[in-house]
């Protein structure tokens, strides 16, 4: 019987032993950087984010959203607070964002959330020394599929400068014939809605469209449809394959600013294009 490609746990050998580094990873970097925990974007008690800070004077810092994957079903900001230790070295405030999970809640849910997300930080994150205007995204796997709704466009500006997308999903359908059928079931409304292939996203957002080398073959093929697609947009894009890395040690990475998955997001902090 053929493996599911979309399952990453048998393609990845040591995948419990990379989730347990990352949530300790996670937990040290809540024991050491400076942090408000829990902040409040809106009503649901999900509807929650952890800011942390780099040293010195909080004012007219950048500001680095994340949005945490685990196809829509799994994990939580706390999981990924690692990814912190990467922004806040970048000198910005990292925004680490927490959303409801599938199948108690549906993904036009999820997506109103982390929308909300971003709204909350260009109204408040003045408040906590951050620079609205110089807002930049990120997200792995489902949620790099959640980021892309932070830049689409519908003709007005997303006021994202720049967006990494690591791993990402950008065509639902396929997944409504792997194991997450069984799991979270989407449905034909929701690949209609919201599979980013379908929408126009903001030209002012610079993209940066990453997969890991070792990831299985469904992830390069959307990812290089999603670059194009981009591309098509007018908006500019770095494509890059992450050497030797697969679908969990390339977001593990993400917390490492000295690996490539890490000096990717510095430089995307720091609007550098080199």
């Amino acid at each position: 019987m053929q493996s599911d490609p979309f399952r990453i746990r048998d393609h990845v050998a040591d995948f419990d032993k990379i989730v347990q580094d990352i949530v300790q990873r996670s937990e040290a970097v809540r024991a050491t950087v400076p942090m408000t925990a829990d902040v409040a974007y809106g009503p649901d008690q999900t509807d929650t984010i952890d800011l942390f800070f780099p040293s010195g004077k909080r004012s007219g810092l950048p500001v680095h959203m994340f949005i945490h994957g685990g196809y829509w079903r799994m994990f939580s900001k706390r999981d990924y607070s690692y990814v912190a230790a990467t922004i806040t070295r970048a000198g910005a405030i990292a925004v680490i964002v927490d959303y409801a999970l599938m199948p108690k809640v549906r993904m036009a849910t999820i997506v109103d959330q982390v929308r909300r997300a971003k709204q909350w930080v260009l109204d408040n994150i003045a408040d906590y020394g951050g620079n609205p205007a110089d807002l930049t995204v990120s997200g792995h796997s489902a949620g790099a599929h959640l980021s892309t709704f932070l830049f689409n466009s519908d003709h007005t500006p997303s006021n994202v400068r720049a967006a990494l997308l690591l791993g990402g999903l950008y065509d639902l359908k396929p997944l409504q014939n792997s194991f997450l059928a069984t799991e979270i079931a989407i449905t034909d409304e929701e690949v209609a809605r919201f599979t980013p292939l379908a929408h126009r996203h903001d030209p002012q957002t610079r993209a940066m469209v990453l997969v890991g080398a070792n990831e299985t073959p469904p992830f390069h093929q959307q990812a290089d449809r999603f670059n194009e697609h981009l591309l098509q947009q007018g908006l500019p894009v770095i494509s890059l394959v992450l050497s030797n890395r697969n679908h969990m040690d390339s977001v593990r990475d993400l917390g490492m600013p000295q690996s490539q998955a890490g000096d990717c997001l510095t430089k995307l902090i720091a609007n550098d294009d080199r």
